[in-house]
């Protein structure tokens, strides 16, 4: 791992840069659930401060951040349904719907038609574009199941673990139970893909809210960039519907991986040196956390380079 004392490169970017030479160096290879093979290592962390508007929103390629900020309204929406996402141009779902709509019919349809059927067609919409209880069903309802007289078990009220969360800190902010939990065992296989960022723990200290973000598998070269971005965006709406200033992210990877096929991608991106430091205001304070729109986010000073495409593996 490279060495980057704070008097020559304090940039917060570093510590994912040398993450990703670690992993690309040092990882173990080995064939994934894809096929397409990984290099990965297991157990990683990365922190970050969120004081003064700071976002770890990389710098050495563009991160498209309103694409993650989207798809994490979208997520406190409960949908799980692509077609919102789509009308809003953002694609980064739709690999999954249009693989299984390829596997279930044999039609060797682009992801451009896929993706303006999904949009144009309701009920195509529906029948092809769901994922499952992913992400959002979990966190704003979670199922529960009632036991009856009759010794049958029905469907009870869903559990809205955010708006519960965003209770616990107001009302008990020294809790150790502000969780938002993504990983339900018994719904894992209805899912297009099981959460990969599936747990968010939030801590207060003194007016400072912080959140630790725990992802079992990551992709370190696309996916990555992505949840640092939600998680912070998520951490911000939450203090400021709390009232408490943001502290710090942690973010924490099980196996944490680089695909083989990204190695473009890689020798690329380490390539070059980060600079600048993006800052994140919020422009309105809704009523509650789930009436934020795109339009309250802005994104200042932000002047990455250029993008670096690589394929995603599904």
């Amino acid at each position: 791992m490279t060495d980057h004392s704070p008097a020559q490169s304090p940039h917060f970017e570093w510590q994912y840069l040398d993450l990703m030479r670690r992993i690309w160096e040092q990882g173990d290879e080995r064939i994934d659930r894809t096929g397409v093979g990984t290099r990965a290592i297991f157990g990683t962390q990365l922190r970050f401060d969120l004081s003064d508007g700071r976002i770890p929103l990389l710098t050495t390629k563009r991160v498209f951040w309103k694409a993650a900020v989207r798809e994490m309204l979208w997520f406190l929406t409960g949908d799980t349904n692509i077609r919102p996402l789509l009308e809003q141009g953002v694609t980064i779902w739709s690999d999954w719907p249009l693989a299984k709509y390829r596997k279930a019919t044999g039609e060797d349809i682009g992801q451009e038609e896929f993706e303006a059927r999904i949009v144009a067609d309701e009920a195509f919409a529906k029948k092809w574009g769901d994922l499952g209880p992913v992400y959002g069903k979990q966190w704003v309802d979670w199922p529960t199941y009632q036991y009856g007289p009759d010794g049958k078990y029905t469907r009870g009220p869903g559990i809205n673990q955010v708006a519960e969360v965003v209770e616990s800190l107001r009302s008990n902010p020294g809790s150790r139970r502000h969780i938002i939990e993504g990983w339900n065992v018994a719904e894992l296989d209805r899912m297009a893909l099981p959460p990969c960022h599936k747990t968010y723990q939030f801590h207060v200290a003194g007016n400072r809210l912080s959140c630790i973000l725990y992802q079992r598998s990551c992709d370190v070269a696309l996916g990555l960039p992505f949840n640092l971005v939600g998680a912070t965006i998520l951490t911000r709406m939450i203090a400021a519907q709390t009232g408490y200033e943001p502290g710090e992210l942690v973010w924490m990877g099980g196996d944490t991986h680089l695909y083989l096929n990204h190695a473009h991608l890689v020798a690329e991106q380490l390539s070059r040196t980060p600079s600048g430091e993006p800052r994140l205001h919020l422009l309105r304070q809704p009523p509650s956390i789930f009436d934020y729109r795109i339009e309250d986010f802005e994104v200042r000073d932000y002047a990455p380079q250029g993008v670096i495409r690589a394929p995603v593996a599904v």
